[in-house]
């Protein structure tokens, strides 16, 4: 047992486990374990039932508004368990200032993360938030709702249908983002050469609506990485890396990417690769093996996902991890997805036919499962090596994006890539 995002240890009561109660109010809860020392070893409180009686005054006297809360006494060791559950009314504040959680660290937000609790904590995302200017057109969207979805005409009334327009407000944030003039940031795309010194193309699409955006970033992904191949009268579409990959990574990277900072999606284009790059990590709710395994979907901008959905963009359940790797069933190389703090980047690598393993990689490689996760020890016992040889060949697979890891620690699995 080790502190983490939704762990840590007190070995006594004091003043500092406070942030710790506000960063799990507004993130997702926790717990705090009294009387147990920064390694994990129970220590134990002196008097059990009365550190309940403090650390209850102290929650109750120190933040606002009063999150929900439970302390519970582990009486073979003394430890006492303060639980702290995810609150409606954030922000959750200790002296004024709000917390979160970073690894086993809990630190204070910074105004982007604070005004985004305020949002939450009144049921509001930013997409619903007033546009900046209110002369505002939709001919692109309006021509895409038509041409795709075959409404006979796009007005004021689709737009409110859209959730884009409301009487008393005018246009919201989506609005802006779907409308002609783009008033939100884009995609910068970059192709490098030998080096990212060497930029050999760069395109920024701005200033439009996202639509526009959206294809524009394809018909360049399709001209680098699309060609077609004649052989006699026939005439084949070659795809290095799949186009509907790509599709696929850029419409859930412009649905679930945070708005409300001034960072354009980044697109780096290599021989070998392109990555696509989110800013924003995960919404809260949903956990990163939530987010791989594709069971659990959170869409941080339900209004502009609603409106993807609509033209066919993207799929209605969540499905953009499933849909990724399911474009490169018979490929040796696989997409790799890196899930940090303030970004999500998916990894999309050429098309491969030969896995290039040793024999010994090849059978680890098939041992693993794309669906069950299975502990080293489940795969030790399956080879005939040592079980360090088993580690080196399960980070090379990792390595190269054809396995990956679930858990931590003594609980870290793995899967097939």
């Amino acid at each position: 047992m080790r502190e983490g995002r939704q762990l840590e240890f007190k070995e006594d009561v004091s003043a500092s486990f406070l942030k710790t109660v506000s960063a799990f109010a507004n993130y997702g809860g926790g717990s705090v374990l009294f009387g147990v020392a920064d390694d994990g070893r129970a220590v134990g409180l002196a008097d059990p039932v009365a550190s309940c009686l403090d650390i209850e005054n102290r929650v109750n006297d120190a933040i606002s508004p009063r999150p929900d809360y439970s302390l519970e006494v582990h009486e073979a060791d003394s430890v006492v368990e303060l639980r702290v559950r995810p609150g409606a009314s954030k922000p959750y504040l200790y002296r004024s200032k709000a917390y979160k959680r970073s690894d086993s660290a809990t630190v204070e937000v910074d105004t982007v993360e604070l005004t985004r609790l305020v949002l939450e904590g009144g049921n509001t995302s930013f997409e619903q938030l007033p546009a900046a200017r209110q002369d505002l057109t939709f001919k692109t969207l309006g021509e895409a709702m038509v041409r795709r979805v075959g409404i006979a005409s796009f007005n004021e009334d689709t737009l409110k249908t859209l959730d884009l327009l409301s009487t008393e407000r005018g246009y919201n944030k989506a609005a802006e983002i779907l409308a002609d003039e783009g008033g939100l940031p884009g995609i910068d795309l970059a192709r490098f050469g030998e080096s990212v010194s060497v930029i050999l193309r760069r395109v920024t699409l701005e200033g439009v609506c996202a639509l526009t955006e959206f294809e524009e970033a394809a018909r360049v992904f399709e001209e680098l990485y699309c060609h077609e191949e004649v052989s006699g009268t026939v005439r084949r579409r070659v795809e290095t890396i799949p186009l509907a990959a790509f599709r696929e990574a850029l419409a859930n990277a412009l649905v679930h990417r945070t708005w409300d900072v001034s960072a354009r999606i980044r697109v780096s284009m290599y021989d070998d690769r392109v990555e696509v790059s989110s800013p924003g990590g995960l919404p809260a709710g949903i956990s990163e093996d939530e987010y791989l395994s594709d069971m659990v979907s959170v869409r941080r901008n339900p209004i502009l996902a609603n409106v993807f959905y609509r033209l066919g963009l993207i799929e209605a359940f969540g499905t953009g991890i499933l849909r990724i790797r399911e474009a490169y069933a018979g490929s040796a190389s696989r997409p790799r997805f890196d899930v940090r703090e303030n970004s999500v980047t998916v990894t999309l690598p050429v098309l491969a036919e030969d896995l290039g393993l040793t024999e010994d990689q090849m059978r680890v490689y098939e041992l693993l499962s794309p669906v069950r996760a299975q502990a080293g020890g489940e795969l030790h016992a399956r080879v005939d090596f040592s079980r360090s040889k088993l580690n080196g060949i399960l980070k090379a697979l990792v390595g190269r994006g054809l396995a990956r890891t679930t858990g931590a620690g003594r609980g870290l699995k793995y899967l097939r890539g």
